[in-house]
């Protein structure tokens, strides 16, 4: 049964799309399924203006239609103050006409983030993230708590969604930060197709 997970974010220094990427690869993992992967630009500091609307490299920028036909959507972003980056936030307060329409209501959601320390709010921005989702109807798809790596990890992960813990620009993401957000994506695309079942 084909799906298409579409996983949006913001990554300034990298480390939010390495972890896109390993989400990418276990909505793919998965025999049906295709993993969309889109950011969001820049947005003015002096005014609303964002962006060009088409990068010169790196990965196209989400548009209304993207999430229009995708059947399932994880959401990414650096922790900014235990809060989602204002571009990531921007796009989404762009999806009013959406939420009138009930597009994305019933469809499997997930969330995920990176910071650079310890204590940077990570559960705080994941959290964030989740509320503009509930608020369009998506069905809110956490990390199982008998997930090993969940248990085990000692940088990022946690139940609300997988966390990376950058400290640095070119810190990598652990195997137990990999597994997660694989497992994420594993689970994104398997409730999907879960629900477009039930539908037929």
């Amino acid at each position: 049964m084909s799906v298409k997970i579409l996983i949006v974010y913001y990554s300034r220094n990298g480390s939010t799309l390495k972890m896109a990427q390993q989400i990418g690869r276990g909505v793919a993992s998965v025999a049906g399924a295709e993993a969309i992967l889109r950011t969001v630009p820049e947005v003015s500091t002096v005014c609303e203006k964002v962006a060009d609307t088409i990068p010169e490299s790196g990965a196209t920028y989400v548009s209304l239609a993207d999430l229009e036909s995708c059947d399932g959507l994880a959401l990414g972003s650096p922790t900014h103050f235990g809060n989602m980056a204002a571009p990531l936030k921007h796009f989404i307060d762009s999806t009013g006409s959406m939420w009138f329409a009930g597009s994305l209501s019933g469809k499997p959601a997930g969330v995920f983030t990176s910071t650079g320390s310890m204590h940077g709010g990570q559960e705080t921005t994941l959290l964030s993230m989740m509320l503009p989702l509930m608020h369009h109807g998506m069905l809110i798809t956490s990390l199982p708590s008998n997930e090993i790596a969940l248990r085990e990890t000692s940088s990022g992960g946690t139940p609300y969604g997988p966390s990376h813990r950058a400290e640095t620009d070119s810190a990598e993401l652990s195997e137990h930060e990999k597994r997660l957000c694989w497992v994420l994506g594993v689970r994104l695309a398997n409730i999907a197709q879960a629900l477009q079942a039930a539908k037929e």
